[in-house]
């Protein structure tokens, strides 16, 4: 077999497919793909051996009659119509794989020669990813929500801290609000009949913890001791399948309001409640965990910030057929995902209150951009000449073989049978883009000012050694 490949021109596409100014350069190749009629015959050989199993010769059992008889039979025409159906795809991958051509798409087969007899030819026009060039990609300038710790921030960990780490509570006369406490009876019936876990005397509750129903919550607001409080509230679906929805009746009494006094900021309860010996260390300590948190989360934005950003940048629409084939991977995937959870689509649309199209509409548009950030990483891999190397490579089959729980080994195997193993080049390559693009990006925060994102390493402790005797010997001398 031979084959070359060449570019389809704006004048050789059908009408529809010519590039448009939003969306320039070559969409598709032409494969020539040419099968001398020795080769072929094998093909057509295999071809009867499929006839054979399909029709039934006297005296031979399906599969066993000889080609010459069933060339006398069916004679030659039938077998050859055969052979060009099954293997003329085996060839078009041949040569994809041949010319290492990025096909998107199914390929518009053309037999240019040989369906009667003779060498075998055909053309096979295929839609290809397209390779874009990017300009000014190694300068983004993303913005990401970004503050720096206050003061009120660390003294809300520490009031958190003080909370979860003493404090008493104490009677109180100011009408209940949110974190204060309540020694309340509470009955809940459902037909007349106590609801088991609902009904207790002496129940010490903490208001706005939504720990019953939120109806609870509500009635307790603003009252003191001696209220009684009467109210329906349906159940949530925390109290089983059983009550869920039930209308249950609730009646509450008041019977004392508490508020909790934290214990005072001293020394002494910062080594009590910490590994720090003052209060300042500890605060300094809280200030960095905050800071640390929040560069975080920063860095996580960016990366999503600085792939949109990059996505801006492709100087072409995305390729229809990408889009078609990421839309339908999202919406695969989402149906895989309410199956574990004994749901299916529709049923998620509906609780969603979403129209069927208009959800549609929303993934593909997640999808090309999707689409548009996969291009420009791929564009920053050419340009930046940025490889995978073996290591790299290894350590992403482990990372694959630990996921489906198999040695990498035969991970390996299966993947380099499968030509999978490429997939895992290009996705470790565009992984290293991704990481050039953040390195170079300038990161400023939502008022224009630059912010490093960059974590400090722990500080190195200095050990001091020991003086050995004959250190201590020299010293004394």
């Amino acid at each position: 077999m031979q084959s070359t490949v060449e570019p389809v021109q704006a004048d050789d596409q059908a009408d529809g497919d010519a590039p448009t100014v939003a969306n320039p350069g070559v969409a598709k190749v032409k494969l020539h793909i040419s099968v001398p009629a020795a080769e072929f015959d094998k093909a057509i050989g295999a071809a009867f051996k499929k006839l054979a199993h399909e029709v039934r010769i006297p005296g031979f059992r399906p599969g066993k009659a000889p080609r010459q008889l069933l060339e006398a039979r069916l004679g030659t025409e039938i077998a050859r119509e055969q052979a060009l159906q099954d293997a003329l795809p085996q060839y078009y991958i041949d040569a994809v794989n041949e010319h290492d051509v990025d096909v998107i798409g199914p390929p518009e087969i053309d037999i240019t020669a040989g369906q009667e007899d003779g060498d075998v030819e055909f053309d096979a026009v295929v839609e290809i990813r397209p390779n874009v060039k990017l300009l000014g990609y190694d300068e983004l300038r993303v913005t990401v929500p970004f503050t720096a710790v206050s003061d009120d921030d660390v003294d809300k960990q520490l009031d958190v801290m003080r909370d979860r780490f003493g404090g008493d509570l104490v009677d109180s006369d100011f009408p209940l609000i949110d974190e204060a406490y309540a020694t309340i009876d509470i009955n809940g019936t459902l037909n007349d009949e106590p609801v088991e876990g609902l009904s207790a005397t002496d129940f010490l509750y903490r208001v706005g913890s939504g720990m019953v129903v939120d109806e609870l919550d509500e009635q307790l607001r603003g009252t003191k001791p001696g209220a009684i409080l009467e109210f329906d509230a349906t159940l949530p679906e925390r109290f089983g399948e059983e009550l869920t929805g039930q209308k249950v009746k609730f009646k509450v009494m008041v019977k004392e309001a508490k508020t909790k006094v934290l214990p005072d900021l001293t020394d002494e309860w910062a080594s009590e409640a910490s590994e720090f010996d003052t209060v300042d260390e500890l605060r300094d300590d809280i200030r960095n965990r905050l800071g640390m948190m929040q560069k975080l989360q920063a860095q996580m934005a960016v990366r999503d910030r600085v792939l949109e950003t990059a996505a801006d940048l492709v100087p072409i629409e995305a390729p229809e057929t990408l889009v078609d084939s990421e839309t339908r991977r999202r919406v695969e995937d989402l149906a895989h995902r309410l199956q574990h959870q004994n749901a299916n689509l529709e049923q998620y649309l509906a609780a969603t209150g979403q129209d069927p199209q208009a959800f549609i509409d929303e993934v593909r548009i997640g999808a090309a951009r999707a689409v548009l950030a996969d291009l420009a990483l791929r564009a920053v891999v050419a340009q930046e000449e940025i490889t995978a190397t073996e290591e790299e490579i290894t350590a992403e089959v482990a990372r694959v073989a630990e996921r489906v729980g198999q040695k990498p080994e035969k991970v390996r195997r299966e993947l380099e049978r499968s030509g999978g193993l490429e997939t895992v080049r290009s996705d470790v390559a565009r992984g290293k883009a991704l990481e050039f693009l953040v390195e170079h990006a300038k990161v400023v925060d939502e008022e224009g000012n630059e912010i490093d994102l960059s974590i400090p390493e722990p500080d190195s402790q200095v050990v001091e050694d020991t003086p050995t005797e004959n250190e201590e010997a020299d010293a004394d001398a």
